[in-house]
């Protein structure tokens, strides 16, 4: 598998490109490890250098410096690391609530590949005043989960929105949970963190 083939056909051609992953023989290491890390690393150096040279004003303060950067990035980098792995487990978990093939690796599979928008949405954090515009292009995910969900954990038609639903709000949870304990321990929430006037 080629990153950069997978990342464009998952966004741009995601009904043929499931079809092509349900074929594919990956464990949830081998996903995490060839897919969500290289981008999850990328993604975290775009926060860093968009936090850590350029930064954005909130009010009166101005989030920038390389202190800054680090500390954005490490929340990036683990807040995705974490959330993908601990999602892979619940949307396995959930998979006979469904009606669906309960496989940890087909899990693995759809939450790595239903990430991608969010993967590269954070890119645009190298420039953080428009980095809103990567979570939106995050929401992307949704559908591709939707279409995910046939080929690769067999689900049926009339269970899918559902599933994607509870998936998609479960993702959404762990990874803010995640990304508040570590803003919480690395001292970025905006009530404890420090900021440069300018």
């Amino acid at each position: 598998m080629n990153l950069i083939e997978r990342v464009k056909n998952i966004i741009v051609t995601p009904k043929t490109e499931w079809e092509t992953i349900s074929g594919e023989d990956q464990n949830l290491a081998s996903v995490i490890t060839t897919y969500i890390v290289p981008l999850a690393i990328v993604g975290a150096v775009c926060t860093f250098i968009g936090y850590g040279f350029i930064g954005v004003s909130v009010g009166f303060f101005k989030m920038k410096g390389i202190e800054w950067g680090i500390k954005m990035a490490i929340i990036q980098l683990v807040s995705v690391l974490i959330g993908a792995v601990v999602t892979t487990y619940v949307v396995d978990a959930l998979a006979p609530s469904f009606g669906s093939e309960k496989n940890i690796n087909k899990s693995a599979q759809i939450v790595a590949y239903s990430y991608t928008p969010s993967l590269v949405g954070a890119f645009l954090t190298i420039f953080p005043v428009i980095s809103i515009l990567g979570s939106l292009f995050g929401l992307y995910g949704i559908y591709l989960v939707y279409l995910g969900l046939g080929p690769m954990k067999k689900t049926p038609d009339d269970k899918k929105v559902i599933y994607m639903i509870v998936t998609f709000v479960v993702l959404i949870v762990i990874s803010m949970i995640v990304g508040t304990i570590l803003s919480a321990i690395l001292g970025t929430n905006v009530g404890a963190s420090k900021f440069t006037i300018g």
